[in-house]
């Protein structure tokens, strides 16, 4: 981020009052204001604060901050609207060994800003820029009675020496990153984010540009739902030709109302929008909706600078609008069809259409909305910023997302595991399919993501990801009423044999298992059931059961600890007293709520998905398909193992020279400035560096070289393998470009021959190496997603890596559960384990190359791609067989520095 941060203007962030400010490099006008700064410092304690001045006049301070930047030395300042709120930098101490690893750190907060957050901003923004430069510590002096100098340094997260007591005190600060200090980070960025969104979500007032007088536009349908709606606030419509619309009173422009509302929704035409914005800015409003769409390139940078420099958070543009249905607020800034009934479950979505589906569906299976946002085109809030608010709300306990894209997808994989842990975290995987990705693309100008990348992300952060709007309400209605089942082994009970067999087939299509029932549970229920009743699994009760006798069964059923979960499926029928809408009353009539959930099955069901009420004022899910309870209750199992799985830690695999290899990376990028793919030589140089086990290998660019070559490495029996070699060349066995198996110098010197012909002016030169002996053939490899960082994949090597596409990927950096993952998910995974009756692999080799990929991944931004195959699996060591590396020129990014998108 360092290198980002100082190239440009600046970057904005929040502070923790929500109040946006400009963290950015000091400049050489900002003189004037820094001295005007220092001087404001000095005269309220001439001793005060962090070093500011560094004991030198205002006027040389500012001079010393302003000057060019330079590794070693940096300064930041954070302003609003013009003005300088405060500064940070720092100086490296002197170092006659080398490159200096200590620096002086330097604050000043002007006047009134304290408790703010703005020193401690910009330490965070300081800290990531000393990282670049090899900055390992800071050192400070303050006061020992100024508490707020000392209080920084006690919040940052970070290692502090305290230092001996005194009048004047020291600190030391380590600058190395871990868990905890990226907590603290995230702890001040949820504090600071959800302040933010308070005018937004929770307005006093709110004013509707762009409503009509006549029906037929947005604004006028906006403007009805805030007033129909009951919002307790204050109301008003801007409109020029209007004094009142629909009862509420009209003023020509935003500067003309009585008062500055928190918030103000615009849906008047696009060209007027950043007018209107700006108009906004100035009076002092807090947050926008947007539902305008249509806004080309200029008129939306426009909008979102006006939005940045006024400090407005902003909702949109073509969206549907916000709502918040706590009963003090009754807030409706939407035009959907109707009003959300209030409720638990938090909404967040990219599409309108989606939203006004979720939002119909989720009121009328009596969960609710607690707070609904459309994101639209998402320029500023997003999901993770709904995350956050739903995570601190009090009233949330469900969170359902549709997310065509991501603007910072590893701080929303920090929020989501935080908050998936206290609430389910939903989702519709949309944009699966290339034809998705281009429709998505269209409408919200999403990014593309690739559906692996994507499902690395909600794998990792304990997303529930469904596939369909329909799915996703199947599961939330299963979610919001049932306990969470221990297992994935369910008891199918029905009183019709062919729907048990139906629930049967669903079940395992899920990835669920049909308990086996013992002897003690299968007598009980044989002396519970009528007659010709099937006590296997499925039970069938026959439909001669009466209410009383399925409901003895389930509850039997429910005690048992060999079953995780219950799915009834019933028929009706005129045999028994328990008929038609009867029959239900087995599940819902009892004491209250069972240990294990249920899912009811009724085929006969309108609707897909309903919640049956029952004791002790719970409801339980009922479904007009097998297909769909099962799908909700494999959710749910899913989410179990998920939460019962301790926290992964990351794996440090040790032995890496991360110096030498980012030489290596700039050497190479120096001679090559557009990148590209390295040379065998490079590429096995880089890799030695993460101690990556390459085959024994030899360059060879002649004949002679190459039959030198063969002779010493000694393959298998005597016989090598020869790989021809030429920039951008890829796949070596589709070009016919290698030759096994050669057994002696005429077959070597044949071999070169002719792959020296076939490719003359190509080639290079070639790889020898010793003929690999027996094992699995995988693929280990990296590739870089402009939006969500590395991606480490694993699976099926070999000819076979593209056509059967059997792969599994997690999101760098991997702990220690991501590796496990990735080598027990793909399909070729039984054969690792020794399931052909030769023994388990080098698991413990696999895990180490695959957490050195992940460290070299984390370590170079540049690399682009990394592909290691085949990698030859057996019960001896796991050996590379063949290697491509792809560089860019890409800067460093720091992920999880707080900042606007």
């Amino acid at each position: 981020m360092t290198d980002d941060l100082l190239s440009r203007p600046g970057v904005h962030a929040l502070l923790a009052d929500g109040t946006t400010v400009c963290v950015r490099p000091v400049l050489p006008g900002d003189h004037d204001q820094l001295e005007g700064l220092y001087q404001e410092v000095s005269q309220r304690n001439p001793r005060r604060g962090l070093s500011a001045g560094d004991g030198r006049s205002a006027g040389t301070a500012a001079d010393r901050a302003c000057a060019p930047a330079r590794p070693g030395h940096r300064a930041l300042l954070a302003e609003a609207q013009g003005g300088v709120l405060g500064l940070a930098r720092y100086d490296a101490q002197d170092d006659t060994d080398g490159a200096p690893d200590a620096a002086d750190l330097f604050v000043a907060v002007a006047a009134g800003l304290h408790h703010r957050g703005v020193g401690t901003l910009l330490v965070e923004h300081l800290v990531s820029a000393a990282r670049s430069d090899g900055i390992t510590t800071f050192t400070a002096d303050a006061l020992g009675e100024d508490r707020e100098a000392l209080r920084l340094f006690a919040d940052l997260g970070l290692r502090v020496d305290p230092g001996p007591e005194g009048p004047d005190v020291r600190r030391t600060v380590a600058l190395g990153e871990d868990d905890a200090y990226l907590s603290a980070v995230e702890a001040r960025g949820r504090v600071a984010d959800v302040a933010s969104l308070e005018p937004l979500l929770r307005p006093n007032a709110v004013a509707v540009v762009g409503a009509g007088r006549v029906p037929g536009s947005v604004g006028r349908a906006l403007l009805h739902h805030l007033h129909v709606g009951g919002f307790t606030g204050r109301l008003f419509a801007v409109n020029p030709g209007a004094t009142s619309l629909l009862g509420v009173p009209s003023y020509p422009s935003v500067d003309s109302l009585p008062t500055t509302p928190d918030l103000v929704v615009i849906a008047g035409p696009a060209a007027s929008v950043p007018t209107v914005a700006e108009q906004c800015g100035k009076a002092g409003v807090r947050a926008l909706v947007v539902v305008t769409a249509g806004l080309d390139d200029d008129r939306a940078r426009a909008l979102l600078t006006i939005c940045r420099t006024y400090g407005m958070r902003m909702v949109g543009p073509n969206c549907l609008g916000v709502s918040n249905t706590e009963p003090r607020l009754c807030l409706d800034a939407t035009f959907a069809a109707g009003h959300p009934l209030p409720g638990t479950a938090g909404v967040a979505v990219q599409s309108g259409g989606v939203g006004i589906a979720l939002l119909a569906g989720l009121s009328r299976l009596g969960i609710g909305v607690s707070t609904f946002a459309s994101l639209g085109d998402t320029y500023d809030v997003s999901g993770n910023d709904l995350l956050q608010w739903w995570e601190s709300d009090g009233r949330t306990d469900l969170a359902v997302l549709h997310l065509e894209s991501f603007g910072d997808p590893r701080a929303f994989s920090r929020t989501a595991r935080r908050v998936t842990r206290r609430m389910p975290v939903l989702t519709v995987d949309a944009g699966r399919t290339e034809a998705g990705r281009r429709a998505a693309a269209a409408h919200t100008a999403a990014a593309a993501t690739r559906t692996m990348t994507r499902q690395a992300l909600f794998t990792q952060a304990g997303v529930t990801a469904t596939h369909s709007i329909g799915e996703l309400l199947e599961t939330a209605a299963l979610f919001h009423t049932q306990p969470l089942p221990t297992g994935t082994r369910v008891a199918v009970l029905t009183n019709a044999g062919g729907v048990g067999v139906l629930a049967a087939d669903a079940c395992a299509e899920a990835g669920l298992v049909l308990s086996r029932f013992g002897t003690r549970l299968v007598d009980d229920l044989r002396a519970l059931l009528p007659a010709g009743a099937t006590v296997g699994n499925p039970v069938d009760t026959t439909a001669a059961a009466t209410e009383d006798e399925l409901r003895t069964c389930l509850d039997r059923l429910a005690q048992d600890p060999a079953i995780d979960a219950l799915l009834v499926a019933l028929v009706p029928t005129a045999v028994a007293e328990a008929t038609g809408d009867d029959l239900p009353r087995a599940v819902t009539r009892g004491p209250g709520r069972r240990a294990r959930p249920v899912a009811v099955v009724r085929l006969d069901q309108a609707v897909p998905v309903t919640l049956l009420p029952a004791a002790d004022d719970h409801s339980v899910p009922s479904y007009a398909e097998p297909r769909a309870a099962a799908r909700a209750l494999a959710h749910a199992a899913r989410r179990e193992a998920w939460l019962r799985r301790p926290a992964g830690t990351f794996v440090d695999p040790g032995g890496v020279d991360t110096e030498r290899a980012h030489e290596i990376a700039a050497a190479y990028l120096a001679a090559h400035p557009d990148g590209g793919r390295l040379d065998p030589r490079t590429c096995a140089d880089l890799l030695s560096c993460y101690g990556i086990p390459l085959t024994p290998w030899a360059w060879a660019e002649t004949e002679d070289d190459a039959v030198l070559a063969a002779d010493r490495l000694r393959g298998l029996d005597g016989r090598v393998v020869m790989k021809a070699h030429w920039p951008g060349l890829v796949h070596k066995s589709a070009q016919h470009a290698i030759h096994l198996d050669l057994r002696g110098e005429d077959q070597v010197r044949a071999a070169f021959r002719d792959l020296e012909t076939r490719f003359a002016g190509l080639m290079t030169g070639v790889v020898v190496q010793p003929l690999a002996g027996r094992g699995t053939e995988l693929f280990a490899g990296v590739v870089q997603d402009d939006v969500f960082g590395p991606l480490v994949l694993f699976g099926l090597g070999g000819t076979a890596t593209e056509v059967l596409a059997d792969q599994a990927a997690r999101l760098a950096p991997l702990t220690d559960h991501d590796v496990h993952d990735l080598i027990t998910s793909p399909r070729c995974a039984p054969l690792l384990f020794g399931a052909h009756g030769d023994g388990p692999v080098d698991l413990e080799g696999l895990e180490q190359l695959l957490a050195r990929l992940s460290r070299l991944a984390g370590d170079l931004p540049q690399l682009a791609e990394a592909d290691l195959d085949p990698v030859l699996a057996a019960p001896g060591p796991v050996s590379v067989l063949d290697a491509r590396i792809r560089l860019l020129p890409r800067r460093a990014h720091d992920p999880f520095l707080r900042r606007l998108r």
